[in-house]
Order: C-alpha cells, then structure tokens, then sequence
C-alpha cells in the first residue's frame, strides 16, 4: 500500500511538473499571434500585411504597413521579444505618412523558427538580407534595433552597406567588454540536456546572448566599415545596458556620422516607455538622408 501511495505521489508530483512546464512554455512567448496581429491593425483601421519567407531551414516572418513607395523602416527586436515590440510602430501616424515599415521577428523569435535560436550575428543578419534585396527600391533605408538588435544592425550596415542607408541604435549592446559575465548560469542551459526546461523564447534567448561576447569581438574589426549615419539612443537608469555601450559606439564608429541621444532617466525598454524618442529617430534619419539623396540628383 505505502509503494502504490509512494508511485501515486511521484506520479502526481511529475504531471504536475510537466504541466507547469508547459503552461510556461505557452504563457511566456512574447508574441502576438497572426489573428491578434490582424485585429490590432484593424481595430485601428489600418491595412497591413503579414509575410513569410525562407533561407535554408529558416522560415522568416514580418508585418508590413505604409506606402508601399516610400523608404524602408525595418525594425528589430531585443532577446527575448518578437515584432510585437514594435508592432505599435507600425501605427505610428506620422511614420506611415512617411515610410513603408517593416517589423520583423529575428530567427528564433515569434513565428521564426520559434525556439530554434540563432548565435550567430553574421547568419543573423543574412537571414534579413532577403527583406533589404526585396524592398531595396524603397530608399533611403533605415535600421532600428533594440538591446541585442543593437548590434545586428550595426553588423547588417558593415555587411551590406548597399542596402542600408542609416541606423538607429536603441539602448544596444555593442561593448564586448561590458558584457556581464553569465556563464554560470547559461552555458548549462545551452546543453541539450538543461534547454528542453526553458520556454522556447527563452532558449532561442539564452542561445544568442551566450555566444554575444565573442559574437561582438568579431565585429570589432567591422565598425569601420559603417559609413551611414547613426543615431544611437540610450538611457543613463538602465539595468540591463550599461550607457556606456553609446560612448563605445561613437568611438568605434570612426567613418560615420554618430549623434548619441543620453535620456537621464530612462531604463531599456525604450520602445514602449518613450517610443517618441525612436519616432523622432526616424523622422530625423528619413529627413537628412532624403534630402541628401535629393540634393544628389541635382
């Protein structure tokens, strides 16, 4: 009797486990779903369209609203996160007025391959290649990334600089140097015997930002190869991204023009807290690089 209560109680104890477990996995995704996508636009009368295409095993996925014959605004979430993190921009009155904008889930992220992370910023940034080739008619273009998507950006610019015509940096981690040390604690559940425990947003997650530190350092020869203008965005209050990643930013950008925008009290989650600041951002990039573009046909 004591046995069959002893087995009954590990029994009950394990699917209570894996129940937890998958209510965590289920609850924290940090997506918005393709209906829940549709009804945010449409609540607000609005037209966008949700797209998806593929690169080797990857299948990527973005939304996409505005003039289709205007510049390109493609903007990149942090880790973890999805397009929902920007997805308000793209309701944005005065941007649509003014761009085609795009927000786009990162491989892993969303409707990405959700869970199957991708280390790797170079494989990263040629996963988004597709976007830049096929709107490459839309210009000037111009990359938004926040924290992680900080980084990628700048790298798309080095690697692509033919299709990308200014950056903006949002509370980005750029410094290799400033990288916490969390090894402890995210090279185990990296292994394929601790990742299974993790909700996938969270394991495509800890993927990248274990390998960002060398991900980074193999960037450090590449900033000079940035010749765009760059505004760089950051918050003196926040946690998660030192400010000084901005001053290495300005000193690492040494062939293009850098303004650094410090907000005093502001933390890292810039883009629901002072989503102006991107707006401004933006509108500032598309008017200086129009222009240019303009006085260049002349």
């Amino acid at each position: 009797m004591a046995l069959w209560v002893g087995r009954k109680i590990r029994w009950i104890i394990l699917s209570f486990g894996a129940g937890l477990i998958a209510f965590f996995h289920s609850c924290i995704s940090f997506r918005m779903s393709s209906t829940e996508i549709d009804e945010f636009f449409k609540s607000r009368n609005l037209t966008a369209t949700q797209h998806s295409y593929k690169v080797g095993f990857r299948e990527l996925h973005y939304v996409k609203a505005g003039d289709p014959t205007k510049p390109l605004v493609l903007f990149l979430h942090g880790s973890p996160g999805s397009l929902s993190a920007f997805v308000h921009f793209l309701a944005d009155s005065t941007l649509l007025e003014h761009a085609l904008l795009i927000t786009a889930d990162r491989p892993g992220f969303g409707y990405s391959n959700f869970g199957n992370g991708e280390r790797s910023l170079k494989e990263q940034a040629d996963a988004l290649k597709p976007i830049l080739d096929h709107y490459s008619i839309n210009r000037p273009i111009i990359l938004v990334g926040h924290s992680l998507a900080g980084a990628l950006v700048v790298r798309m610019a080095a690697q692509f600089p033919n299709l990308v015509d200014g950056v903006v940096i949002v509370s980005g981690s750029v410094d290799p140097e400033l990288e916490p040390n969390e090894t402890w604690f995210r090279a185990p559940l990296a292994t394929p015997f601790l990742s299974w425990i993790l909700p996938s947003s969270f394991r495509a997650s800890n993927e990248e930002i274990y390998h960002l530190k060398p991900e980074l350092e193999k960037m450090l020869p590449l900033w000079k190869e940035v010749k765009c203008p760059v505004l760089v965005i950051q918050g003196k209050q926040d946690e998660l991204v030192p400010a000084e990643n901005a001053d290495f930013a300005k000193t690492m950008l040494v062939n293009a023009p850098v303004e650094t925008l410090m907000v005093e009290d502001m933390n890292h989650f810039v883009p629901w807290s002072h989503p102006h600041l991107i707006t401004d951002a933006v509108m500032r990039q598309l008017n200086l690089l129009s222009g240019s573009r303009e006085a260049s046909t002349h």
